[in-house]
Order: structure tokens, then sequence, then C-alpha cells
């Protein structure tokens, strides 16, 4: 049939019936289309939701069955770029035109945001979102591990910020690509060369970009890695609206690179009021220190020992003089006893002796006498003399003396002291005493 030729008809159509050839041929073909939702319509109780897609020169009615659409597990919101698949159909009583839609998919960066949205919620109910897993950051970390690209200007401003904020802090950097193809895999080799550098935090940065460009922050093999790392991991990615899925397991989460290198140093100001805190505790301790001494240094001072320096040994001074009084009492009676006792026992000795010693006198007496008569005395009382040399010993022979010596000659009443002037020695060398006074 050519396109201009009219098709003869007996008779003319009834709305309803053009309205139904219409529908029959509107939902003969399946389309799909993009659009931007402009309208959402989904009350409890119906049974359908509604909506309006457009693009910049028209605008189409949809319609979804509920069970349709909770499966597609898209919330949909006005403004989202979709893809729709479905057909075109005629709603007959009110001759109005929809779009009967059978699947929805989020377009572009919708659909990366519903991935970012669905690796979220796996990730939370694994636990690795949880706070109270988040480790604390060092309050004055020596050594921090700095991944990032070595050329954005991120690296700049966390290092500028560290060097102002904590310059004894030692950076150790790990430049790595942070978009683009091979970027996760790359980010995850910074964090595991940075850990075995011992560093005690680390600082995982990034400038900001489109959604597309903070993609690589949004790998699960990434987050899995961030949490496992044995360090506590701050994050700084894009700009304050930007969250991705690195900042939910991380420990801490900053807005942007400048404020994950504030949260991880500690500010001048701040360490000026420490100290200066520190040091007015430690002053008014010691002065209450002080105080305390001079306290406990009055109340020795008042004592009576510092007063009279008697006290010192007053207590030992008067058992002193209660000793000595009671040891001159106790020697003159110790001493008047044990003389007595020894009187006694020196009469109680002389009575057993007696009758011991008088056999014995008879023969103490017969000794006596014959020493008496052997004496050198008696005999020196006769008439007779000991001479002596100068040493004192008895001289028995002339010639143990010479012409000019001194001898000595001991009588019974005294002793003389001769000079030798002639020695005249006997002819015979035996001889009496009674021969040679003859």
């Amino acid at each position: 049939m050519e396109e201009n030729q009219e098709t003869p008809a007996s008779e003319p159509l009834s709305v309803s019936a053009a309205l139904g050839l219409a529908k029959n041929a509107l939902e003969s073909f399946t389309v799909k289309l993009i659009g931007e939702v402009s309208e959402v319509n989904n009350k409890p109780g119906y049974k359908a939701v509604y909506f309006t897609v457009k693009d910049d020169k028209a605008s189409l009615p949809c319609m979804m069955w509920l069970n349709r659409f909770d499966a597609c597990g898209i919330d949909l919101r006005m403004g989202m770029l979709v893809e729709l698949t479905g057909r075109f159909s005629l709603y007959a009583p009110k001759g109005r035109m929809n779009f009967d839609v059978f699947s929805i998919t989020l377009a572009g960066e919708g659909n990366l945001r519903l991935q970012v949205a669905n690796l979220a919620k796996k990730l939370q109910a694994e636990g690795l979102m949880v706070p109270a897993k988040k480790r604390a950051i060092p309050d004055y970390p020596q050594r921090i591990g700095l991944v990032t690209s070595p050329r954005g200007a991120a690296v700049h401003d966390v290092l500028r910020t560290l060097r102002r904020r904590f310059p004894l802090a030692h950076i150790l950097l790990a430049g790595v690509p942070v978009e683009g193809d091979g970027a996760a895999a790359g980010l995850i080799e910074g964090l595991h060369a940075v850990e075995q550098a011992d560093v005690e935090v680390v600082l995982l940065v990034r400038g900001g970009g489109s959604f597309e460009d903070l993609m690589p922050f949004n790998d699960e093999a990434l987050a899995r890695a961030i949490a496992a790392l044995s360090v506590p991991v701050v994050t700084g990615i894009g700009h304050e609206p930007d969250t991705s899925i690195a900042d939910m397991v991380a420990d801490t989460r900053a807005s942007t690179p400048t404020a994950a290198a504030e949260a991880v140093s500690p500010s001048p100001e701040f360490l000026g009021g420490l100290i200066a805190g520190a040091a007015h505790q430690l002053s008014a301790a010691l002065k209450r220190k002080l105080e305390r001494f001079v306290l406990v240094l009055e109340g020795i001072s008042v004592r009576p020992i510092f007063a009279d320096a008697n006290m010192l040994f007053a207590t030992e001074s008067q058992t002193l003089d209660m000793t000595e009084e009671r040891l001159f009492r106790a020697i003159p009676l110790n001493i008047a006893r044990d003389r007595s006792a020894l009187e006694h026992a020196r009469e109680r000795l002389r009575a057993k002796a007696r009758p011991l010693l008088a056999r014995f006198d008879s023969a103490v007496s017969l000794s006596a006498a014959r020493l008496h008569d052997l004496s050198p005395l008696i005999i020196l009382g006769r008439g007779y003399a000991v001479a002596k040399n100068a040493d004192n010993a008895i001289l028995k022979s002339v010639s143990a003396v010479a012409v000019g010596d001194s001898v000595g000659v001991e009588l019974h009443d005294g002793r003389l002291v001769c000079h030798v002037d002639t020695i005249e020695e006997w002819q015979t060398s035996m001889i009496t005493l009674e021969e040679r006074d003859e």
C-alpha cells in the first residue's frame, strides 16, 4: 500500500475501537530509552509507581507495577538519569498514552553510584565499618605514611601543613596513581609499602574530581586492604561532599587532604597550650608541696627538743642517773656481802686446815732449822765473806781476777768495794778454810 493512499472503510470506527487498534499497535514492540526523572508518585496503597522521564525536548509519563519496581532495588528520585525497558501503552478510558516499564537501571554515573551503594551495604554487613573497630590516631606520630599522587596538589598541601604544624614528624611518601585503570592496585601497593616502613599512621589522600575520577577509592580490594592494615588510616579524598568506600572503612575520614594532615598533627597553638598547662600544673604542684614542707618544718621547729637541746637526751640522762644511783648503792652492799662470805670461807678453811697441818709442823720446823744452819748469812756472820766481780758473779778462783780489777766483798752487815793491787796464788789448790785461816 502506498503511503498516501487511503484505506477504504465500509464503516466508521468507534472511539474505543480506534483506541483499541492504537493500543494493539503500541504494545506490539519493546522499547529501551534513557531519560531524566522529573516527577515520582509512589503513594502507599497504589499498585504501581507513576513517574515521568524527560529530555530537553519532550517528556513521557511512565508506570511500573510494584512487584517489578521492588525487584529493581532502586530508590527512584527526581534528577536521576535512568535507562528504561518497556512498551508504550494506551489507557483507553482517558485516551492517555504512557510507558509501561519492565525494568529500570541507573544510567552513567547513576549506575556507578548504585554499585558503590551496594558495595557499601555489603562491607557494612561484614563489619568493616563498625565504629568500635576504628583505631585511635596517635597523638604525636613520629613516622607518618603518605599515599597519594606525587604530582598532584594534594601532596603539597599535606607536606606544607605537616611542616607548619608538626615539623618533628618524618614523612614517608608512596607516590602512586590515584585515578584510571590500575589506580586501585597502586593504592593498595602504596599502603603496604608504608606499613612495612614501620609508620605509625597512614594518610590516604587525593584532590577533588568527578565521581568517575574517584572510583578507584570505591574499590572493594582497596577497602579490605585499609581495614586489614596494622596501623590506623586517615583519608582525605576529594572535597567536603565526596564520600567514598575508602572513607567509610578508614579509621578517620577528613573532608580534604589538608584536613587529613591536620587530623594527625597537633597544631603549634595546641602544643603551646599543652605545655603552658603542664607548666602551670607543675608549678601549682610544686607550690603545694613547698607549702606542705613549710608547714611540716614549722611544726617541727616548735617542738620542745629544738627549744632546749637537753630535751634530746632527757630520758636517756634520767635513766643513766637512776642506773648510776642503783649501781652505787649495790656495789658497797655487794662488797660487804662478799667480804663477809670470804671471811666465813677463810674461817672454815682454817678450821679444816689445822688438823691437816699439825702433823707437818715438826717436819717444817726441823727443815727450817737445817735451812737456817745452811744459810750463807749465818756463815758470813761467823766472819766469812763472799767476793764478787764487776758482773756480780761469785769469785771462786784468783785466776778469775786481774790486777786493777774491782772486787766486791760482801760481809754479813754490808759490802766492800776493793781494788786488786796484788794477787797471791796458793801452792795447793785444794785447801780447807780452816787450813787457810791457820
